[in-house]
């Protein structure tokens, strides 16, 4: 008993290769994508604005600055002047709030704050209706790793 363990068949020919060739198929659908990719037509899309024309006029007055200071142990100054305590700060932003032109408010923390103070007057400034807010003083942490 015997068994055939080669390449070759029992005729002494190697076996045929009953695989297709994909190559040309592969560069048939390359050609086709390509042909697909240049034919199709660009697509605009256009968004129609109505915009205004000319200058704005200039503001009529300068915008109120109040300017909060928030210091490394927690301490809060609005306009340099300390705030002793959270009612305090809560009535300074209600009276803000109330006025027909509310004042921008630059809050200006330390660089060595920490966060939760920071969020704090972020949290109590939005939720008592202030619309006009912004971080100033963003210098001194450029640099910092």
């Amino acid at each position: 008993m015997s068994m055939n363990v080669g390449s070759e068949n029992s005729s002494g020919d190697p076996d045929v290769i009953v695989d297709v060739n994909t190559t040309p198929l592969i560069d048939v659908m390359l050609v086709l994508l390509i042909m697909l990719i240049i034919t199709i037509p660009i697509q605009t899309h256009a968004v129609k604005l109505d915009l205004p024309q000319g200058n704005p006029p200039p503001p009529l007055t300068p915008p109120t600055v109040v300017t909060i200071d928030v210091d490394f142990d927690g301490q809060i100054a609005w306009n340099g002047q300390p705030m002793t305590n959270e009612a305090d700060l809560v009535s300074h932003f209600q009276s803000a709030a109330a006025l027909p032109d509310q004042p921008e408010i630059h809050l200006r923390p330390n660089k060595l704050a920490n966060y939760k103070y920071v969020a704090h007057v972020l949290a109590d400034a939005q939720r008592l209706g202030m619309t006009k807010l912004g971080i100033v003083g963003n210098e001194q942490f450029i640099g910092q790793d």
